[in-house]
């Protein structure tokens, strides 16, 4: 059982450191336009599926009542979410997820994180000796990581599928092929990187019409290269994007991008593979929070927040004090100082990991944080875990952009499963390739390899090794070891303060799902400021208390369900398009 493992882990640390569906859809779930409004909030008995996007949500709700597992759901939604959403994910992106099985109540975390090419190094994204600006970059073929998405899919189907690889497939070729609306996010995307987008010919005559106008809402696009690539996929596997004719042509897109071309080689793609990690779990209040550990820094960051404001009783507290604020403010901010300083792939750098978490260590953190000073008067610099005895390294200067979607499921059998998937900017790299956006990924490495004081860099480039990232799947459990929440979100490096904030809401604030998910953002990223997504009076009263403000459009992309007694509760974010529906 899952929860007898996860006291066992808690105990190491211990010793080491001493049916209804959404209103609008119960008479014809395909009556209306996904694009049109929608619920949010849904409740249901059997299963629940939540994305950003109507279109897949609706995909995966059919997979589900047909029987369908939570993996056959979230392969038929990705699949979706890769025509309709393409800004932010896709089969020439990676992912990473979490999944319950209800059957054996195992936790399993798996990681399609892109890699590097093996020709990749240090300099990568050097030129003159200096590094380069970041768009200069994303736009290259230097950024392009060898995907992990299609394998992923092919993996979850072959380990937990239920309805034939083929079938979830229908619902993506369907639309590919007769074409989707364009959604106003959509639209307000291809306006925003319009001359981006324009610098590519697939691009440019893809996202804009005959006279080079940007499509609008409401207009009918069709991708035929992607409804072929899908049924290749359906009829032969998802090994075709690691070897054959479309790996050929993933390769020659790489290498030809126009002045800074990338090194990917047939060599690189056949050599990908997914893995099982162990996922990253610790005790919080009456609960055990799980995530995905690295080389995602999402869930070790989460966790030592949480691990952090253990010490306080933030439920006394409650979400109206700004006190509460900033204990969670200056939490945040230790735990993104060790993310900067040690968190990368574990596969090439001596990482503490877990050892982060080692209640020692929590205590020691918790000790530097005092909630009467303003933030920006706090030295939020990394620790030393007492158990690790490797080397430290330098602050890395990676910047995580938010192009990302996350997928929230529970079917009839019990398994959940949370899921992360991105081509990490907005439109990845814009290079496309069988009707599929390639990732931007590597732009995720620190772009330097050596700090000021010389020491090496743990997130910096080498052949073979996958970018760290912020996405943070995260599945909640009760004392009994029963799945009670599940949720993740897109967002860049502020995925880690949208996901940590909606945890508090719901365990320490009693929040309904959807009142947590609908709050405004308030989160830190260092001792520099406190983001929050709006002036209120909460923000009002820590600038009065002392502490730097900054506003600004938080564009978060939060999905849940919560999992109450015999009830499924699903919940998508308001900023986005998204969609709950269960039955």
């Amino acid at each position: 059982m899952i929860f007898p493992r996860i006291l066992q882990l808690s105990a190491i640390f211990l010793f080491l450191s001493s049916p209804v569906m959404a209103q609008d859809e119960r008479a014809n779930p395909e009556g209306s336009s996904p694009a049109a409004a929608h619920e949010q909030t849904a409740t249901a008995i059997d299963f629940m599926i939540v994305t950003a996007n109507p279109y897949a949500t609706k995909a995966g709700y059919e997979i589900l009542e047909r029987g369908g597992s939570a993996a056959d759901a979230a392969i038929a939604a990705q699949l979706v979410l890769g025509l309709v959403e393409p800004q932010s994910s896709g089969l020439g992106g990676g992912a990473f997820i979490l999944y319950y099985d209800a059957k054996t109540q195992e936790l399993k975390s798996y990681d399609a994180r892109e890699t590097a090419p093996g020709l990749a190094g240090p300099f990568l994204f050097y030129e003159n000796g200096e590094a380069l600006d970041f768009k200069t970059a994303q736009l290259s073929g230097k950024s392009i990581g060898v995907p992990g998405v299609p394998k992923l899919l092919a993996y979850l189907h072959q380990v937990y599928g239920q309805r034939t690889w083929m079938e979830l497939f229908n619902p993506a070729i369907d639309l590919a092929e007769a074409g989707f609306q364009i959604s106003p996010r959509l639209e307000a995307m291809i306006k925003n990187h319009a001359s981006d987008l324009q610098k590519f010919p697939q691009t440019a005559a893809y996202f804009f019409d005959g006279n080079g106008q940007p499509l609008k809402t409401g207009a009918q696009l069709k991708n035929p290269a992607y409804a072929e690539t899908l049924k290749d996929m359906a009829f032969t596997g998802a090994n075709i994007f690691y070897e054959g004719p479309l790996a050929s042509q993933i390769v020659k897109t790489v290498q030809n991008v126009p002045q800074r071309p990338g090194f990917m080689t047939g060599e690189d793609l056949r050599g990908y593979d997914i893995k099982a990690r162990q996922p990253v779990c610790a005790p919080y209040r009456l609960y055990v929070v799980c995530s995905m550990g690295e080389p995602s820094s999402g869930g070790l960051s989460i966790l030592q927040a949480l691990g952090m404001l253990e010490g306080y009783d933030l439920r006394a507290l409650g979400a109206d004090n700004p006190r509460s604020w900033s204990l969670i403010a200056q939490a945040s901010a230790l735990a993104f100082a060790d993310r900067n300083m040690y968190m990368a792939d574990p596969d090439f750098v001596n990482t503490p990991g877990v050892l982060l978490l080692d209640p020692a260590y929590m205590d020691q953190r918790r000790a530097l944080i005092d909630p009467a000073r303003p933030l920006q008067d706090m030295v939020a610099e990394a620790g030393k875990p007492p158990l690790w005895d490797g080397s430290l390294f330098s602050r890395g200067n990676s910047i995580d952009k938010p192009g990302t979607s996350h997928i929230s499921v529970v079917d009839k059998e019990g398994n959940v499963l949370s899921m992360t998937t991105t081509i990490e900017s907005a439109f990845g790299s814009h290079q496309m390739v069988g009707g599929f956006l390639l990732n931007n990924e590597l732009t995720d490495f620190s772009f330097r390899s050596f700090g000021e004081d010389d020491a090496l860099i743990a997130n910096m480039v080498e052949g073979g090794k996958r970018p760290r990232s912020s996405m943070a799947p995260v599945i909640i459990f009760d004392l009994a070891g029963k799945p009670v929440l599940t949720l993740g979100s897109a967002g860049g490096s502020r995925i880690i303060g949208y996901v940590l904030q909606r945890i508090i809401a719901v365990l320490d604030w009693d929040m309904d799902i959807d009142q947590a998910i609908s709050m405004a953002h308030i989160i830190a990223r260092s001792e520099k400021n406190i983001e929050v997504e709006e002036m209120s009076d909460i923000s009002r009263a820590l600038e009065k208390n002392g502490h730097h403000i900054k506003q600004g459009s938080m564009n978060s992309g939060l999905t849940a369900i919560r999992i109450k007694r015999d009830n499924l509760i699903g919940s998508a974010d308001p900023r986005r398009e998204g969609m709950a529906l269960g039955n």
